[in-house]
């Protein structure tokens, strides 16, 4: 069976369980830079707290910045800067500014 032809439910369910995973994967990965992130696919933390927020304020869902943050990052998002967040490098800000492009 092909992913496109599930009943919207379990297609649902599945995407939830993907998304779940995603977050474990990343807590699971604090030396995983959000700058390399995004240098590297394009997105990143920050990006799932935005669009996770984008999603309820779509379906009328209250939902704070803050609160999508901490949803994606499993902590207050000034905890997990000040625990895990290293200073960019150069190297990193250059690549970030050729890839992003004023993203």
């Amino acid at each position: 069976m092909r992913f496109s032809d599930l009943d919207p439910a379990t297609r649902t369910e599945l995407e939830a369980a993907a998304f779940r995973r995603l977050l474990a994967h990343l807590a699971s990965r604090p030396d995983a830079q959000n700058i390399d992130l995004m240098n590297l696919a394009g997105f990143c933390r920050n990006c799932l707290s935005n669009w996770l927020k984008d999603a309820a304020d779509a379906r009328d869902v209250a939902l704070t910045k803050e609160e999508s943050r901490e949803a994606v990052y499993g902590m207050p998002y000034d905890e997990w800067k000040a625990t895990h967040q290293a200073e960019a490098t150069p190297e990193q800000k250059a690549a970030f500014e050729k890839a992003q492009g004023g993203h």
